[in-house]
């Protein structure tokens, strides 16, 4: 079987090409390093800060610090063209082509510029270890004889990493123009950080999209007062142990969880990797995530989340815009194993609220954080949880935490027996949601609820209202395709409400439409809220535009009020609603929706402010992104203030 290789042409302007060849060669990333003192945070591991370039003429130096010794070294910015291409299957990414006609004038240098650096040096490698030559030798035998990705084409790199999901290089810093209408003035300053995965090496096997590296992109917002002054595109990976292991190693290391842990060839992955840590390759307690899947802003501080490891702190400059990883965080050693990526924050309070689930009883934790970001209270492991489960989201009202108990479940002895995946749906088991107050220091006080047929990936919402719980979720109807195969999903929106005096359930169908990715206004978490807001799945993971739900017409029809479509070819992800805050007593519609959105046509990526109060969702500005900026998981929108107010570690 053939293995990816990664090459490019010396000729400026040459794009990345990765053919299958028998050959295996993987492209180095560069990064910039400085030791980062915890204060507050215990930082698990070594700390990493990346140092923000000094100018956009001269290379940023850095150091890089072991316990060996300090070098210096001078970081390059990488080349931003990728091509992949096969016998049955191209995927080419360029540059988008900027349009300088019309009434703003675009500037297209800075994409130009970008794409005629030179090729940045190799990174001084040592050659492997005579231990790291036979576990990589193991692995090509699994990848291709055991396992191809040929015989699975849901996790065929080369399907699953074509067109705009394809990877990109890390990007400096770059001035990207208002082309049309003005940023408003709730979003100047500010910063729109989305979160996705982007594989740093070419997998050597199977992959799932899941399993690509966290990468931020980070559009720092102008703060003038017209709006129209140039925006700053940044994209930078989050340095969890995982992916500095792995670039160091020039290749990859861990095993995809997603993709890899199948039949016999996931027993034989195990094995390598139980090797690799016996022989001291890696070691697993440094963390094993991939941080790529959310962000939350608390106790001013940024987090890059994914739920299989600790959060890492990142920060993004309010000056230049660049993005820094300052370590994984486990709160004074409070936290361990792994915390969900979506906790919730009570906006009055300023608490969060979060909890971690695994393999090995007991299957769900549940524990908060106070509004200074230390962690309050005691941990409180849930044992009615029976089995473990695929738990990615919860809810929270004002006294309440809410944990819906769906029917994708882990299975490994399916993997170790049968010949599966260690993740799948079971359709035996009945959907609960459970509840139990916020505040518990145990789980006496947790009541479950049966409710067929439901099973929520995410939670948009929940509140009280007279003397019921209600829960906001979109339902998974396609549940045993929901990991496998994600085009064949559709989810629609639901209201539960559950009556915590008598216990009865009863559900009402909000839209029939495929929608997902819901978000709403923030200062409405926990608390009844009226709008809500969702991306269209065209199928699902792609986005083609995004829907808002009126819920005081639950029950009386589809509660669909507004739609934009992005367009032919135009996919986008979940939006962020953003207040305007300009007066008290605002409407809360009074705001606007952000997102990336990505024209496949014509390579152009864009980031568009849409006006959440239009019956169309109207755009009212837009900025032209110097590259293409890759399909992604969750987003913030970091206010001016909040990004003022970041903290040190």
């Amino acid at each position: 079987m053939a293995s990816y290789v990664l090459e490019r042409d010396i000729k400026a302007n040459s794009p990345f090409v990765i053919k299958m060849t028998n050959a295996l060669s993987f492209p180095t990333s560069s990064s910039n390093t400085l030791p980062a003192a915890s204060r507050r945070l215990r930082l698990l591991g070594p700390s990493w800060v990346l140092s923000p370039p000094p100018s956009s003429s001269s290379s940023p130096r850095f150091l890089s610090i072991s316990a060996v010794r300090i070098e210096e070294k001078t970081q390059t910015a990488e080349p931003q063209n990728k091509t992949t291409s096969n016998s049955a299957t191209t995927i080419r990414t360029t540059p988008p082509q900027v349009n300088n006609t019309g009434p703003i004038k675009v500037n297209k240098q800075p994409a130009e510029r970008i794409s005629r650096r030179p090729q940045p040096a190799a990174r001084p490698r040592s050659p492997p270890s005579l231990q790291a030559t036979f576990c990589n030798a193991l692995d090509d035998l699994i990848h291709n004889f055991i396992d191809p990705p040929v015989l699975r084409p849901s996790v065929d790199p080369r399907y699953v990493l074509a067109d705009n999901f394809a990877p990109v290089d890390e990007l400096p810093p770059t001035p990207c123009p208002v082309v049309r209408g003005a940023i408003p003035r709730c979003l100047a300053g500010g910063a729109y950080i989305r979160n996705g995965p982007n594989p740093q090496h070419l997998p050597r096997g199977t992959h799932h999209l899941f399993d690509g590296d966290g990468m931020l992109h980070s559009l720092l917002l102008p703060s003038g007062s017209d709006g129209t002054a140039p925006a700053t595109l940044c994209s930078r990976y989050v340095r969890t142990y995982k992916y500095l292991l792995e670039r160091d190693a020039g290749a990859p290391v861990l095993p995809n969880v997603f993709a890899g842990f199948y039949g016999a060839a996931g027993l034989a992955r195990g094995a390598v990797s139980a090797a690799r840590v016996l022989t001291g390759q890696m070691n697993p307690t440094e963390g094993v995530g991939l941080a790529n899947t959310s962000l939350a802003f608390f106790g001013n501080h940024l987090y890059a989340l994914g739920e299989s490891d600790l959060p890492y702190a990142v920060r993004v400059s309010q000056e230049s815009g660049d993005i820094a990883t300052l370590g994984r965080c486990d709160f004074d050693g409070q936290l361990f194993m792994g915390m969900t990526a979506h906790p919730k924050k009570d906006p009055v309070t300023g608490e969060l609220f979060a909890f971690r689930y695994g393999p090995v009883p007991p299957f769900v934790t549940y524990f908060r954080f106070d509004s200074d970001g230390n962690k309050s209270g005691p941990d409180v492991p849930i044992f009615s949880v029976r089995q473990a489960s695929f738990l990615h989201d919860f809810a929270i009202s004002e006294r309440y935490a809410i944990f819906p108990d769906i029917q994708i479940v882990m299975k490994p002895m399916d993997m170790v027996l049968g010949g599966g995946m260690p993740v799948g749906s079971d359709h035996g088991k009945v959907p609960r949601i459970g509840v139990i107050p916020r505040y518990a220091t145990s789980e006496a006080e947790m009541r479950w609820y049966e409710v067929p047929g439901f099973n929520p990936v995410h939670a948009l919402n929940a509140w009280e209202e007279d003397g019921d719980l209600v829960l906001v979720a979109p339902n998974v109807l396609s549940v045993e395709h929901a990991l496998g195969r994600m085009e064949l999903v559709h989810s629609c929106m639901e209201m539960v409400r559950i009556d915590l005096r008598g216990g009865a359930v009863s559900r009402t169908p909000l839209s029939a439409a495929n929608i997902d990715f819901g978000v709403m206004h923030p200062g409405y978490l926990g608390r009844k809220n009226r709008y809500a807001y969702l991306g269209v799945g065209d199928p699902q993971p792609k986005i083609s535009g995004v829907v808002k739900l009126d819920m005081a017409l639950a029950g009386k029809g589809d509660c669909v009020v507004a739609q934009r479509e992005y367009g032919p070819g135009c996919y986008g992800g979940e939006a962020f609603f953003v207040a305007k805050g300009e007066r008290e007593g605002e409407e809360e519609d009074e705001g606007y929706l952000v997102s990336y959105v990505h024209n496949e046509a014509s390579g152009e990526s864009r980031f568009v402010v849409m006006d959440a109060q239009s019956p169309g969702l109207d755009i009212v500005a837009e900025v032209l992104l110097p590259r293409r900026v890759p399909y992604g998981f969750h987003g913030l929108f970091v206010t001016k203030d909040e990004l003022r107010s970041q903290r040190p570690l």
